[in-house]
């Protein structure tokens, strides 16, 4: 009952805390939105590409002419539109503009293709429409030296629309940016646990009722079992909220297992309390322990891929970047979500508790060895 007791003061006094309440709460969520809105771009796998202006002068024979003519004609149908340049137009300057795609001249000797780097997508499928008409003249060219009859037949084949054929390796379901920062904000969050553990113990020292607690008929063991349990709940309260509004706000996506999700968050909190306290025990004083525990959360926060995404990061990079605690949640969750891997979870859930463990035994020896808290 005194475990209960204690548990439920320390949840009260931690939600009377208007500073750290707001912070808890609108940090998560305000990062969430300007970076889920920022970097919309980077997590959108699809390339769309609008209707493609080129210009082209011809200074060929007839045969080269009516041939590039015909190409020209079933261009058109996937929307990539060839203007014949006039007398008064600049075909290289109206690309260096801006004002075409690219521009092509035909000639004797082959084919020339002048583009631009503000416009590599669609110049590259112009290259490769171009060179695809160029391999079937030069075909028709070849047939005409054997038997001129066919050569007809050789050009009026259609011009096929499918220029690429894709096929992926990966799963279709991709996180887009909100459903990412989404995952990212909640255990960097999460890890903000520890700044409001430091002062579990200590701060019963700090402010003087430290003594109170040791002369009342409550064990050291209740006294820290309670603080622990208040700590533990009202960080999950904070993390359900920020889950919840980014689910139904955002329309995040937490996946069809939120309940092994939340496990991986709760060992997360659980992790970062158990930190908090034992950096309060090593740190000789209380802003040493915070400055410590800062710097952790915002190296883990940076380098397990809270402000930005990492790729497969190698070498030493990769080494820290695989020592985040962020890096362990964050991929789990992912694979959870969409590869339903609920495997995934459980060599995090066990390393988050095993590192807890620790801190939480090193935590209980120095308050033995302490005649009060």
């Amino acid at each position: 009952m005194n475990v209960l007791n204690i548990a439920v003061k320390e949840i009260k006094h931690n939600l009377r805390d208007r500073k750290s309440f707001i912070f808890m709460l609108a940090m998560p969520i305000v990062l969430m939105l300007i970076l889920g809105l920022a970097f919309t771009n980077i997590f959108n796998s699809k390339v769309t590409v609008g209707t493609v202006n080129v210009l082209y002068k011809v200074n060929a024979d007839a045969a080269v002419s009516s041939s590039f003519q015909a190409f020209v004609k079933e261009a058109g149908k996937s929307g990539i539109h060839f203007k014949q340049v006039s007398e008064k137009m600049n075909g290289k300057k109206e690309v260096e503009e801006n004002n075409y795609t690219a521009y092509v001249e035909m000639t004797e000797k082959g084919i020339q293709l002048f583009g631009s780097n503000q416009n590599g997508i669609e110049e590259s499928i112009v290259q490769g429409m171009l060179t695809a008409f160029a391999d079937k003249y030069n075909l028709a060219a070849a047939v005409a030296r054997v038997d001129a009859s066919k050569v007809s037949t050789v050009m009026t084949i259609g011009f096929s629309h499918d220029y690429i054929k894709e096929k992926s390796l990966q799963s279709p379901k991709q996180p887009g940016s909100m459903d990412y920062y989404a995952m990212a904000m909640t255990t960097m969050i999460a890890l903000y646990g520890a700044m409001a553990a430091s002062s579990l113990i200590r701060g019963e020292r700090t402010r003087n009722t430290a003594f109170r607690l040791s002369a009342a008929p409550v064990s050291k063991g209740e006294i820290f079992l309670g603080k622990i349990l208040g700590s533990l709940v009202v960080n999950a309260i904070f993390l359900l909220v920020v889950v919840g509004f980014s689910h139904f706000v955002f329309k995040a996506n937490w996946g069809d297992h939120f309940g092994i999700v939340a496990l991986v968050l709760l060992t997360e909190v659980f992790l970062a309390v158990s930190f908090g306290l034992g950096i309060s025990y090593i740190a000789k004083t209380g802003e040493a322990s915070r400055i410590i525990i800062m710097l952790v959360i915002q190296l883990s926060s940076f380098f397990g891929g809270a402000y930005f995404r990492i790729g497969d990061a190698m070498g030493l990079i990769g080494i820290i970047t695989n020592l985040s605690p962020l890096t362990w949640a964050n991929h789990a969750i992912t694979k959870i979500i969409y590869a339903n891997d609920i495997g995934a979870a459980f060599p995090v859930i066990g390393l988050n508790l095993g590192i807890s463990v620790l801190f939480l035994a090193f935590t209980i020896i120095s308050l033995q060895r302490r005649e009060g808290l």
